[in-house]
């Protein structure tokens, strides 16, 4: 008898579009985790809604992320690919668990504490909330594993909480969730400030490359890169910028950076550029190609959804009657 498969859940917000930095540090490593995992992968546009939305390009996006897990090689016959939206359990489950979260607990997230302090009094409900979310994203699947970013962590740290909570508090219910932390996982940095990651939401365009980004758009940013006046291709602390550069041409083509310093040794960074600038075009070229096509088979991503979502709301569903039986609530009479 075969061996049950570790649940993994991860998911991507919709709101702005994905950066080489997603590809590389993500998507790439998801497209690995396929055979040897079962795999909920979910665009999150629930949790996009914490920072106001402009309902069109909201929906576009959501298709183009979706449209993006595919092209990259997430396979819909392997994975569980949805949109968190068409699944209710996840909405239902995070406000169980809220009933059982304490605002001290949410008030001290990091990542909240840094949007209250811009937005003020005007903070909404959701941005508190939003961990509570993300627990029960992971929590209704029984996931054993979630691959999450050094942002993420103290949000783990809360669903693994919560997760005790429950357990202790009624009986045995969820698994404790581990974070993933891929072999691999390329850390990309921002382009024009080095010491701070690749985000889409930099208000300098230059400073990240978009995966749905022309090719002379690419070519133009990786030319505009930061580097530093040493001259030297060298994978060093001292040279954030160059180093970044590596950490791209490494990730794409699998060269070692050994090699990629011997390859530059004595040139220089104009060539050093151009190449790094190639692998990226290369790299993304087919992918985006095949992003327009899905988003242009209006049939074929639909049927991919649908069924996602049928798959997802199965498995979540039962988790949740079981929450809810554990709760005290009256089961629905069949």
């Amino acid at each position: 008898m075969d061996e049950k498969k570790k649940v993994i859940f991860s998911g991507i917000q919709p709101s702005g579009n994905l950066t080489l930095g997603n590809y590389l540090g993500a998507l790439k490593n998801w497209v690995k985790l396929q055979d040897q995992y079962d795999c909920y992968y979910c665009v999150v546009d629930l949790h996009a809604i914490t920072v106001r939305q402009e309902p069109k390009e909201l929906r576009r996006r959501t298709l183009e992320v979706l449209a993006i897990y595919l092209a990259a090689g997430i396979d819909p016959e392997k994975n569980t690919i949805f949109i968190q939206s068409h699944v209710p359990t996840h909405a239902e489950a995070a406000w169980l668990l809220n009933c059982y979260t304490y605002t001290g607990e949410l008030g001290r997230m990091t990542q909240f504490k840094d949007k209250s302090s811009r937005y003020g009094e005007s903070v909404c409900a959701g941005l508190l909330n939003y961990p509570v979310l993300m627990a029960s994203d992971i929590l209704i699947y029984n996931a054993d594993l979630v691959p999450v970013g050094k942002d993420q962590k103290q949000h783990l740290e809360l669903t693994r909480d919560l997760a005790e909570r429950f357990n202790n508090l009624y009986s045995p219910t969820f698994n404790i969730p581990e974070p993933y932390i891929p072999e691999a996982g390329a850390k990309i940095m921002d382009l024009q400030e080095p010491t701070k990651k690749m985000s889409k939401s930099s208000d300098n365009p230059n400073s990240y490359i978009l995966i749905m980004d022309p090719p002379e758009v690419i070519r133009r940013k990786i030319s505009r890169a930061v580097t530093d006046s040493i001259g030297v291709v060298k994978y060093s602390d001292e040279q954030p910028g160059v180093k970044n550069l590596i950490t791209i041409l490494n990730a794409i083509t699998g060269m070692t950076i050994e090699e990629i310093e011997n390859k530059y040794q004595g040139q220089g960074y104009a060539q050093f550029k151009v190449d790094v600038a190639e692998a990226i075009v290369n790299e993304l070229e087919p992918i985006q190609k095949k992003v327009n096509e899905i988003l242009n088979d209006k049939e074929y991503i639909e049927s991919i959804y649908k069924k996602g979502a049928e798959k997802a709301y199965y498995v979540s569903s039962k988790m949740l009657r079981k929450m809810q039986k554990k709760i005290g609530f009256i089961p629905v009479s069949k």
